[in-house]
């Protein structure tokens, strides 16, 4: 018999570290030596801050190659950086550095911002809480999906990948205790990248997931 699913909800707190940068070559020295959660932070944090209006470039660097140094091209390949295609904050960081120096090693002068458009790094502390709730079978998502806070979806979807030893979501952790009986589940969870949309949007297409799969039978 599997446990039952405790389903948690959580806040992301935003820590000043005391740290900025105002052009590209001091950006990319304090991202050798700044705390992995920062780098978390600029990543994912944006998904969890309240916004009107998607941003238009999906991570905080991104967003300051655009808006603070007016550099395109480097605002271009910052954003296609997907963090779910590295392992660890220190692969992501070495990544960061190589795009960085790379566009730096193509300029003859190193794009700088105003003095309040400094970057300012900033780490995360995640704070959670259990909901109480508990499913005790894979049909229960079905009904709890749908109705998950966007913050409870981070932390089972997004936030879980730091923290399972398969980088995967607590919700196919949790499945495969049921051994092989959702293996098709688990593949159509396994697929979704969590990351180039709003935590709405995620929350939409995996309540549509989990309904095809039970509505079809397969539970």
């Amino acid at each position: 018999m599997s446990e039952s699913f405790a389903v948690k909800d959580c806040a992301l707190l935003a820590l000043s570290t005391g740290k900025r940068a105002q052009n590209l070559r001091e950006l990319r020295d304090r991202l050798r030596e700044i705390d992995p959660d920062s780098i978390y932070y600029h990543f994912w944090g944006g998904l969890l801050r309240p916004t009107f209006e998607n941003p238009e470039y999906p991570n905080d660097f991104a967003q300051w190659a655009h808006y603070g140094l007016h550099d395109e091209r480097l605002a271009e390949r910052l954003s296609i950086i997907d963090p779910t295609d590295f392992e660890t904050m220190e692969n992501l960081r070495l990544e960061l550095i190589d795009v960085i120096e790379e566009r730096l090693d193509e300029t003859e002068m190193v794009p700088w911002a105003r003095n309040d458009k400094k970057f300012q790094f900033t780490r995360a502390q995640i704070v959670v809480f259990d909901t109480q709730m508990r499913l005790n079978n894979p049909q229960d998502l079905k009904s709890l999906v749908p109705h998950m806070s966007v913050s409870s979806v981070f932390y089972h979807f997004v936030d879980a990948r730091t923290r399972t030893p398969g980088r995967s979501d607590d919700f196919s952790t949790w499945l495969e205790n049921f051994g092989d009986q959702h293996t098709e589940l688990l593949l159509q969870l396994s697929s979704l990248d969590p990351y180039f949309k709003s935590l709405s949007e995620l929350r939409e297409q995996l309540s549509l997931i989990v309904n095809n799969y039970i509505e079809n039978g397969a539970v």
